[in-house]
């Protein structure tokens, strides 16, 4: 399924699933409780790391172990979350910084 696509079905999936959907800065954005609980339901995906940026605005990643599929998330404080990217292939890693002073 390609990434448009699964945006486009996750956009409808939000609209009919929330009347308060929203457009903000070209993205789909929706409550953060409406947008966890369409990445769970419709593609089994469920929170993997979150880190805060600007603004307290909280970065989330979204994955399914099962099926590979994985969505980025954007929340603003004020609680409104946009879909940032969702793409397939997800695979959870632990890399450990190279030795200082090696260029690899």
């Amino acid at each position: 399924m390609s990434k448009t696509f699964r945006m486009a079905m996750l956009a409808t999936g939000l609209v009919f699933g929330a009347a308060t959907l929203a457009k903000a800065q070209g993205q789909n954005c929706a409550p953060r409780e409406v947008v966890v609980e369409q990445l769970a339901s419709r593609y089994g995906e469920t929170r993997q790391s979150m880190g805060l940026g600007r603004d307290n605005a909280m970065m989330e990643v979204f994955a399914s172990a099962e099926t590979g599929s994985w969505t980025i998330t954007v929340t603003s404080a004020g609680g409104m979350t946009c879909l940032v990217a969702s793409g397939q292939a997800f695979e959870t890693l632990a890399e450990a910084l190279p030795p200082e002073g090696n260029d690899a």
